[in-house]
């Protein structure tokens, strides 16, 4: 592996682990909510004085697949009222899309009958409705866009390091071929071959970390096992 490559990879592990605290919100303070939808789900992200208190997604639903961009932008944001409606409910509630239309919804002429029915459950709130351009939307597109992304440069490069602080909150990244390796180590007599020759002489390229599990120079030490050396 490349240097330049191997630097990216322990970039973007060390993006993917780094957990980022949840802010603790102010009743009293107008709250910002980021919403968006793709082709495949709804996202938002509950925000305020730039930190972020909470985000969700979910997936469309199967009559949800059809409905036109607007009435899918639309979605997005009557699902963030819905699940924070505690917190929004009497304050100043400012949403920000990449669908321009949707700053008009409240004066729309013609409406169909699922934008009136949301439009009934959305009139108690105080919102202002403000567009936001999709490239500076990387907030809620964070949950939806980026996870389409088909090389590790494109993800690094289109905004990863802005997503941070909001994708990354609370998640926990394992890698199950990893722990299956370390737990095979430790029935494997080739590995018990190697692991006494180290406590006879010392070695040049193998090593043992904290937790005893044994690497060759930078690399896990793979136990015997053809299908297994073929998915490392």
């Amino acid at each position: 592996m490349c240097s330049e490559c191997e630097a990216t990879f322990h970039t973007l592990r060390t993006l993917l682990t780094t957990a980022s605290i949840l802010a603790q919100l102010d009743i009293e303070k107008p709250f910002d909510v980021f919403c968006d939808a793709s082709d495949t789900g709804l996202e938002c992200v509950l925000m305020q004085e730039g930190r972020v208190i909470a985000y969700a997604s979910r997936q469309l639903r199967k009559h949800e697949v059809n409905y036109p961009t607007h009435d899918l932008e639309l979605d997005a944001v009557v699902h963030a009222l819905k699940i924070w409606r505690h917190y929004l409910l009497g304050n100043v509630c400012r949403i920000y899309t990449d669908h321009k239309s949707l700053k008009y919804i409240f004066t729309q002429p013609e409406l169909n009958m699922r934008q009136r029915r949301w439009l009934e459950q959305i009139k108690d709130y105080n919102l202002e409705v403000h567009y936001h351009l999709g490239k500076a939307n990387v907030v809620a597109d964070a949950l939806s866009q980026k996870s389409h992304c088909n090389t590790l440069e494109a993800l690094l490069e289109d905004g990863f390091n802005l997503l941070h602080p909001v994708v990354l909150h609370n998640i926990t990244v394992s890698c199950s071929l990893e722990s299956k390796i370390i737990e095979l180590q430790k029935t494997d007599v080739g590995e018990f071959h190697i692991k006494r020759k180290m406590k006879e002489q010392e070695t040049k390229h193998f090593s043992l970390d904290e937790r005893g599990v044994l690497w060759f120079e930078d690399r896990l030490v793979v136990p015997k096992g053809r299908e297994l050396r073929i998915k490392f």
